[in-house]
């Protein structure tokens, strides 16, 4: 039996639909908490192994929503968002509350509001602050925006998956645009650590004395230390994929440019991992982006 952080316990039926890296861990965590899931990939065999875990593996979209309370999107990018929504909109319980966890954009979830506002589909946002292993392990960061409602209906989902809930706001869009931020201090501050390393290893040091230098300092990041050794080792499983990142870079620009903000350092960014992953390493993890400098 799942329990909530208030220490209610309770059960939600949940369907996971998009089973990559981070809808597979979410699933794995929500299944961990107790709650009744049900899984849908486009690429059934890769939603088969949660079976064993205890999920409900279905090959077809619309079974998938059927009966659930909650529905989650996991999907890599706003087309396959609609194209989910188009296919199963009308197939879940009208009382289901939908939650677009795929980072897409703003254009991207402004088109997916209004496709909800045409199906009469209850929606809220829910970005994933983190990668595969802190999905796997229930420790995301979920940047939440929507009506109070159905919020409180999706509570139970969230305490699964997560160690933090921030409220970005009472509107969908305004988790996506704190997701962005996010994102583009994290795809910075890697490819930056990378660049550092380089630095020191080419005028002659050891590239670990970089990140001795910086332990315990202000400038400190426990992400410099995580990716730095990846990047010293050349070692990357990938916990989120680059080419994942690069598209993320692509929907930040748009964002910033959108508002009026200067894309100075985004551009030099989305050329720095475009060069990473013309090299082979877009299925990598993002520490790979060391590799370009």
């Amino acid at each position: 039996m799942a329990r909530t952080s208030r220490g209610e316990e309770t059960t939600v039926r949940v369907s996971v639909l998009g089973t990559g890296a981070m809808g597979a861990g979410v699933a794995q965590s929500l299944l961990r908490a107790g709650h009744d899931v049900t899984v849908w990939n486009r690429t059934v065999e890769r939603a088969r192994p949660l079976g064993e875990h205890g999920a409900t593996v279905v090959d077809d979209v619309a079974d998938a929503v059927s009966d659930a309370q909650v529905v989650m999107l996991t999907l890599f990018d706003t087309d396959a968002v609609v194209d989910v929504l188009e296919q199963a909109a009308g197939d879940a319980p009208q009382d289901a509350v939908w939650v677009q966890a795929s980072t897409i954009g703003v254009a991207g979830t402004e088109t997916v509001v209004q496709l909800a506002g045409k199906y009469g589909i209850t929606l809220v946002e829910a970005m994933m602050l983190g990668t595969k292993a802190p999905a796997e392990q229930g420790k995301l960061t979920m940047l939440v925006a929507g009506a109070d409602a159905p919020v409180s209906v999706v509570d139970p989902v969230l305490d699964a998956v997560s160690a933090k809930v921030v409220r970005a706001g009472d509107r969908v869009g305004e988790g996506t645009a704190l997701k962005l931020a996010a994102n583009a201090w994290i795809a910075s501050i890697t490819a930056a650590t990378g660049q550092s390393l380089a630095i020191a290893a080419a005028l002659g040091l050891d590239p670990q004395l970089f990140l001795q230098a910086i332990e315990g300092s202000a400038s400190d990041s426990a992400y410099a230390h995580t990716k730095g050794a990846a990047m010293i080792a050349r070692d990357f499983p990938a916990q989120f994929a680059l080419d994942g990142l690069r598209k993320d870079i692509g929907l930040i620009t748009d964002a910033a440019r959108g508002a009026g903000v200067d894309t100075t350092l985004l551009d030099a960014l989305g050329r720095v991992y475009a060069e990473a992953s013309a090299a082979g390493h877009g299925g990598d993890d993002i520490a790979a982006v060391g590799t370009a400098f």
